[in-house]
């Protein structure tokens, strides 16, 4: 009797939530770096909440190895929960829940003024150290009369969503541009945004002031000079 194994037979499913999630996103031939989103690999709410049950025992494992006990401290007890609630839900909601819902309109009034949005409180967390980055954001949209509309909170709710993730400023800024300038079709689209590092207040150099900076100019602003300046003399109020 021929004993070959079937090489052909199919390999085992993970069984890790997180493996499960991965591997679908592999087969997809997609990535799944710290500033993606990869809401649509998730099988809805039941397995998101498998996801925190699988990183809250993880973060255990790393309390524990930190020397910290977890059973006797009543500080440090369901503290391995609440840092899994915090990341899934909150911190990096980004990565794991669709986009908003966005209602666009088109311009039937052909509107073709300068609209400025902001400041606008951002917050994200620096994918390096894992700390927060807190900062002020101006989008400044020059409509034409093939663009599309969105109502103001709108863009608060866009910059949230894709600001709640791991990354590091400089692709954040680019990421929401490309999004706006996808969505919007605008004739220009200027983006500001200052933020405060904890990456530099809480550890190494320890600056008091760790501003960055970055500074984003396409179509119409990058072209006309002096409307460049008018959105940056206007978001300084």
């Amino acid at each position: 009797m021929d004993e070959t194994p079937n090489t052909g037979a199919a390999a085992p499913s993970p069984t890790a939530v997180s493996d499960r999630i991965r591997e679908r996103v592999r087969r997809a031939g997609r990535r799944f770096h710290a500033n993606d989103n990869i809401a649509e690999f998730i099988d809805g709410a039941e397995e998101l909440s498998a996801l925190e049950d699988e990183v809250a025992g993880r973060i255990e494992e790393v309390l524990k190895s930190l020397v910290i006990d977890v059973e006797s401290d009543h500080n440090s007890q369901g503290t391995a929960r609440r840092v899994a609630r915090m990341y899934l839900d909150e911190v990096f909601k980004g990565r794991y829940s669709p986009m908003p819902r966005v209602t666009e309109f088109p311009n039937a009034e052909r509107l073709n003024e300068l609209m400025i949005i902001g400041p606008m409180t951002v917050r994200s967390a620096c994918s390096h150290h894992l700390v927060p980055i807190l900062g002020k954001l101006w989008i400044g949209v020059l409509p034409s009369k093939g663009s599309r509309l969105i109502g103001l909170s709108k863009y608060a709710r866009i910059a949230d969503w894709l600001m709640s993730r791991p990354q590091i400023q400089e692709e954040a800024v680019m990421q929401l541009a490309d999004l706006l300038e996808a969505r919007l079709k605008p004739a220009g689209l200027a983006i500001v945004l200052e933020a405060d590092h904890f990456c530099m207040q809480w550890r190494g150099v320890k600056d008091a002031e760790p501003h960055m900076t970055n500074s984003i100019m396409r179509g119409a602003f990058l072209e006309n000079a002096d409307l460049r300046r008018e959105f940056l003399h206007l978001m300084r109020g």
